[in-house]
């Protein structure tokens, strides 16, 4: 049974259930925007269907419905619209040079999309279903949107669980849906976009494109905005290390492309680079830059991917690392990007990928 959820008298509780799975095609499907066309509708123009599926406490999931998409059924007093009780994931499907659809490791996008939904007071449902549902929307719609030809892209899906309860009140929803969407959003991790990093709200005024948080009075690195960070330093003894804040305390996001990139630098890059997940602040990492062993920086996650961080400002002091004149970031940082792009583009065969079974 759900976590989230219990059945009431004598009605059985419904788990969700992929293989239910209602499909209705669109008879009517938009045209594919080019490539060059891409950039003015990023995030708004999605595939032609979507995934949906209700809850309701008393009952459970109904069956699942993949359909034309369209508008959501939402009254006026839902709870979401006044109480914010929803939660998103995101999720890339890759294009591979060989042709092939891949996810990387989806199944944890499908735990934490649980964990999100239960912390919110959201029901529960087994993540292997989920990622069923994922896989359904992309069979249909990943050959025409995300076709052969266009090896080494991607397309960007929003899996989101909103209350639906239609009633005021701060209350846990006794009704939610779960919707999926697939959409089309620029690639960040273009040289164009690699970072700076600024402490302070005056962040974007000051011409800096991300906020480092820190934490504590001891000033500990978390995040750069929602992505993870990573500093490659050498120690005074004279090790290289790729190091990371950990995940124990549950501060900062579970991120499955870091996670992804810890995995592979520890399998690939072990004889010259220590790998390391551990609370550091920020005057270890400005310490680290004047003694001359701060050598890069490099922000990961679904949207990003992986991006270098040319510099980083704390109180009036900056700290430039090269990355290079073509901006792709020093040595470590490409060559972790490169790792992960053969992964999630098939060039490299690694479990992190699941290849998507398509329609003809």
């Amino acid at each position: 049974m759900s976590p989230a959820a219990t059945s009431a008298g004598s009605q059985a509780y419904n788990e969700l259930d992929a293989s239910k799975l209602v499909i209705t095609k669109n008879t009517k499907p938009s045209p594919v925007p080019a490539i060059e066309d891409r950039k003015d509708i990023y995030g708004s123009k999605c595939t032609d269907h979507m995934i949906t599926a209700t809850w309701r406490s008393s009952t459970g999931w109904e069956a699942p419905e993949l359909k034309p998409y369209g508008p959501l059924p939402l009254m006026p007093t839902s709870s979401v619209l006044h109480y914010a009780t929803e939660c998103f994931e995101g999720i890339k499907a890759y294009r591979g040079y060989d042709g092939k659809l891949r996810l990387l490791r989806p199944s944890k996008n499908a735990e934490r999309m649980l964990m999100s939904c239960l912390r919110v007071s959201l029901p529960g449902f087994p993540p292997a279903e989920f990622e069923k549902l994922i896989y359904a929307l992309l069979a249909i719609d990943g050959p025409r949107w995300l076709p052969a030809s266009e090896s080494g892209s991607f397309i960007y899906l929003r899996p989101t669980m909103i209350g639906t309860q239609q009633q005021l009140g701060v209350q846990t929803p006794n009704e939610a849906m779960l919707f999926i969407i697939a959409t089309y959003l620029p690639p960040m991790d273009a040289p164009a976009d690699r970072h700076g990093a600024r402490l302070g709200g005056e962040a974007k005024a000051r011409g800096f494109n991300q906020i480092l948080w820190l934490y504590g009075p001891e000033q500990f690195c978390t995040e750069a905005g929602a992505s993870n960070f990573f500093v490659v330093w050498r120690t005074r003894e004279g090790k290289t290390q790729l190091v990371t804040a950990p995940l124990d305390d549950k501060l900062i996001l579970a991120g499955v492309t870091r996670s992804a990139v810890l995995g592979l630098a520890r399998e690939r890059m072990a004889d010259d680079l220590e790998v390391v997940e551990r609370k550091y602040s920020i005057s270890e990492v400005m310490e680290a830059h004047v003694e001359g062993r701060l050598l890069e920086m490099f922000a990961s996650g679904t949207a990003y991917f992986i991006c270098p961080i040319s510099s980083i400002t704390h109180d009036e002091y900056n700290a430039v690392v090269p990355v290079g004149d073509d901006g792709k970031g020093g040595p470590v940082t490409e060559g972790v990007k490169s790792l992960l792009r053969g992964v999630v583009f098939g060039t490299e065969d690694h479990p992190y990928a699941v290849v998507v079974a398509e329609q003809e």
